[in-house]
This record gives structure tokens, C-alpha cells and sequence, in this order.
């Protein structure tokens, strides 16, 4: 596919390619994507689907070296700003990284996104439902819906939390649902995070600095992103216990060699929130109070970004040091609010997964408005036969792992790799599902070939108080490397701005 130039007219504004003509050689001429793939800026005749227009002919006009110029810029700016990941380097310890950032950015019309929108709506109102039954009733798991077997062996199952109910009923305050295009062009739900979803402090700085660096192009069309924390802090406001006329709500961190310690920061500095470690709070008589200069302060919100298993050394580890003693007998006793709740992993552990269609029948009556991608459970004994015997043309996954680990991509896998990964199934299987790869959809960007494409998923954030809003766009991230599937910072990947974008009458 060559792609057609000259489409759509500049975007409004003064700029330095406004007016200029267009390169005898486009930028996007030798741009090709893999067949049987889904672009996000061209169609399969090579023009630009009609939402782009106004963005793909201004690109067209900046060339090379002003690419690499631009690109610095917004790197720096990056830099300046501390918009940083920790990885792990083996030998080297933990290693602050700039996130990597694309400058084309990855467009959504707006009729695509309120489907999508509403589609997200549904799974976590369904998902908040099944989190209340089975630390409830379990209507879901003695009626056969879901296996009983499945909740309760998950790692993530938290059997103390049976029989309490957060204040609000809000299981799912904060979700990141992980999203990927089909070869038709079709949102499919990947995976769901429910528990400590992190990223969103990259959506709003990419949308910070797409502003200065390209200010005029989509102007006017994006839908804004900015008041996320301002959402969020209202949620957290409306789940607050009963009583609390003006809830104090506070960030709970473990602590600045956390990888995502640069966005419990970046949030609790946008929602006027104090961030603190669990040193710095207390419980006495089943409440919690923040230890201050002016003395012990009631808190009635904790958006916490530690795991279950460290939140509380009374009820969990007890050999914790970044938690709270006695926080889960507050929590218990309704004085305050977790965001999110305790025991949310056992609803986006991947073996629970391939249920969620089934869960939005079950408790809303309702057919699923998003596809999700088809799924082997290795713990059924005829799903885990077809996996052990078409090991090269599936994906592996862990159900507990994150961030590309613990996964195999069979197609592109080495046979010892694949004989590994037979051994693994076989010993433990309830900690293993298989999917087909699935060709994820591809968006232009900017490599030191030029442009080119490279594959993309997309995590929006869905935030719950009294009602939910989804945040228009999302984290959408990228894998850099040529013919990669693997997209997660951790493992080489980048980000794009988002753009939810009116299409032009």
C-alpha cells in the first residue's frame, strides 16, 4: 500500500510547514503497513480515514531534520518535567528512564469512541458487580456462571474481605482497560486492571507537551483530558464514609523507588492530595489519621498505589514495612474509603477473564458491547490439551504477571523456549491461559528510517464514584521495535498522545 499525498487541508494557525509546499519526497510515501492489519491513519487503499483529515496533510509538510528537531524538544521537555519509569537492569539495579514518546499522534473519531465508551461502562459495572457477590453473596459461583474453583485458587483472592463492603458499594473507583484493534478495525478488550492501574500521569504530560511542540495541528478537535484529576478527586469524594461532610483524602505511596512513584506524585500534586507512606498515618479506635505538625488529621480517602498483600501487616504480611497496622479493621468498620478496593485482583486475574461476557449477562441482562479476544483456560483439561498441542501458534500468558512477563509469543518463539513453556503449563496450569495472536493494529511513527508503522494497544481510564466517566482517548502504547507485538515500557515500548477526535463535516 502506497499512501495517497495531498489529502485534507492544513491545520488552522501559524506554523512553520503551514504554508510550505510539499516535499518532493512525502514523508509517508513508502509507509506500509503489514497486510491483515488494521492501520489507525490509512485505509487499505492508502488514504487516511476521514477522522484524519486536518492532521495527516500538516505532518506531511515537516520534514526530517525538523522531525528529529521536534522530537528533541519534546524529549527534553519530558526530561526537565522528571516524566520518568523505573526498569530493572539486570547487574545495574533500577534505572530511571525517560518514557519514550512518539509525536504522531494515534486519532479515534468520536463515533468510534462512544461506542467504545459505553462498551467500557458496562464491563466495569458488571465487574463491580461480581467483585460485591463473590465477597458476598456468590450467587455467580453457585450457580456454575463463573467456577468457584477458579475465584478461590486465583492468588489475588483475598477470603478477608468476605462479608465487607466498601463505603459507596464501589469495588472499581479506577480501571485501565487494556484495548486492541482487530484486523477489521474492531475495539477488543485484552485484559482488564483493576487494581493499581498506573499510566495516566503519561497521558496527561503527552498531551502537555504535544500542545507546545505542535500546537496547530487537531486544534480545536481533541477532546480535553485535562480535568482527570479533578474527576478523580470528586469520585474519591462521593465514596468518602458517611458522615465525612468535607472528606480528606490522601495518596498512599510506597515510597520514591516504586516504578510509578513519579505518578503518585504527579496526582496527589494535581487533586491537592498529601502524599504519604504508610509511616505517616495511624489507626486508633478503627479510624484513620495522618501524623502532622499541627497533630493527628482524620483521613477519610486513601487512593492507595501498594499491593493487598503489603497494605496491612495485621491481616496480610506481617513482615511489612510500607503499609498500615490496623487499616483493614478501619476499612472494615466503614471509616474509610480504599481506592480501589482490597480484593480487586481476582477479577482481572487473566483465568477470570474470558468470563466477563458472562458476568455482564448474569448481572445486568445485558449482551457485552465490547468483543474480547478468544481465550484457552489451561486449568480445563480440554482447553489445556489444545494449548500443550499448538504451543508455536498461541500466546502464553501468566495470569499474575504484568508488563509483557511471563509470556509467550509461540509464532516467534525459539523450540527451547516452547519446550520451557510445555513444562510450565503441564506442572501449573490454573496459572496459565492461551490466546491467538492477535495482529495488533498498527499507527504511524516517527523512526530513524523515517515514518513507519508500528503497533499500538490503548489503555483508557474509567473512574467511578457515584457514576462513571470514561477519560476520552487513553494511554495508547507502542512497540518500537520493528515486528514487535510487545508494547509495555518495561520491555522497549513508548507512548502517543491519544486524540478523540470530532471528524469534519
Amino acid at each position: 500500500m502506497a499512501v495517497r499525498s495531498g489529502v485534507g487541508s492544513a491545520a488552522p494557525g501559524a506554523a512553520p510547514w503551514r504554508d510550505a509546499p510539499l516535499e518532493t519526497t512525502d514523508p509517508f510515501a513508502a509507509y506500509q503497513p503489514p497486510p491483515d492489519t488494521y492501520d489507525e491513519a490509512f485505509d487499505r487503499d492508502g488514504r487516511p480515514h476521514p477522522a484524519l483529515s486536518g492532521v495527516i496533510d500538516p505532518l506531511r509538510r515537516i520534514d526530517r531534520t525538523h522531525y528529529r528537531r521536534l522530537q528533541k524538544l519534546a524529549g527534553d521537555a519530558f526530561l526537565r518535567g522528571g516524566v520518568t519509569f523505573s526498569v530493572y537492569a539486570k547487574g545495574e539495579g533500577d534505572l530511571d528512564r525517560i518514557f519514550p514518546f512518539d509525536l504522531i499522534p494515534r486519532v479515534v473519531a468520536r463515533r468510534e469512541w462512544d461506542r467504545v465508551e459505553a462498551g467500557l461502562v458496562q464491563r466495569i459495572a458488571a465487574l463491580n458487580a461480581f467483585l460485591e457477590d463473590v465477597y458476598g453473596e456468590q450467587r455467580i459461583l453457585e450457580e456454575g456462571v463463573v467456577p468457584r474453583e477458579m475465584v478461590e485458587s486465583s492468588r489475588s483472592w483475598r477470603p478477608q474481605m468476605r462479608g465487607i463492603r466498601p463505603p459507596g458499594g464501589v469495588y472499581v473507583h479506577i480501571a485501565g482497560t487494556d484495548l486492541v484493534r482487530d484486523g477489521d478495525g474492531r475495539f477488543l478488550v485484552l485484559e482488564d486492571n483493576i487494581r493499581t492501574p498506573s499510566g495516566v500521569s503519561y497521558v496527561l504530560e503527552n498531551r502537555m507537551v504535544m500542545r507546545r511542540v505542535l500546537p496547530d495541528i487537531g486544534a480545536g478537535r481533541v477532546a480535553p483530558i485535562e480535568d482527570y484529576p479533578a474527576r478523580l478527586r470528586e469520585a474519591m469524594a462521593s465514596v468518602a464514609p458517611a458522615g465525612a461532610r468535607d472528606p480528606s483524602a490522601v495518596v498512599l505511596t510506597p515510597g520514591p523507588f516504586n516504578s510509578a512513584y513519579f505518578e503518585h506524585s504527579f496526582l496527589a500534586r494535581r487533586m491537592g492530595c498529601e502524599l504519604v507512606r504508610g509511616s505517616d498515618l495511624f489507626v486508633e479506635r478503627d479510624r484513620v489519621y495522618a501524623r502532622t505538625t499541627q497533630g493527628p488529621s482524620r483521613v477519610d480517602v486513601i487512593y492507595r498505589r501498594i499491593d493487598d498483600d503489603f497494605l496491612d501487616p495485621e491481616t496480610f504480611r506481617p513482615e511489612s514495612l510500607l503499609g498500615v497496622p490496623g487499616l483493614i479493621r478501619a476499612y472494615a468498620a466503614g471509616n474509610v474509603a480504599l481506592v480501589n478496593a482490597v480484593g480487586n485482583g481476582v477479577a482481572d486475574d487473566k483465568g477470570i477473564y474470558p468470563f466477563v461476557p458472562d458476568m455482564i449477562r448474569f448481572y445486568l441482562s445485558e449482551e457485552p458491547l465490547l468483543g474480547q479476544v478468544p481465550t484457552w483456560v489451561c486449568q480445563r483439561e480440554p482447553d489445556r490439551r489444545y494449548v500443550l498441542d499448538h504451543l508455536d501458534e498461541l500466546v502464553i500468558k501468566a495470569v499474575g504477571e504484568a508488563g509483557g512477563y511471563g509470556m509467550l509469543v509461540g509464532p516467534r518463539a525459539s523450540r527451547k523456549q516452547i519446550a520451557a513453556f510445555r513444562e510450565r503449563v503441564a506442572a501449573d496450569p490454573r496459572n496459565y491461559i492461551a490466546q491467538p495472536l492477535v495482529q495488533l493494529s498498527t499507527c504511524p511513527t516517527w523512526t530513524r528510517e523515517g515514518i513507519a508503522p508500528r503497533r499500538v494497544d490503548l489503555r483508557p481510564y474509567v473512574i467511578t464514584g457515584d457514576r462513571s466517566w470514561v477519560l476520552p482517548g487513553g494511554l495508547t502504547r507502542v512497540a518500537l521495535v520493528k515486528g514487535s507485538y510487545v508494547v509495555n515500557s518495561s520491555q522497549g515500548g513508548g507512548s502517543k498522545d491519544t486524540w478523540v477526535l470530532e471528524e469534519e463535516r
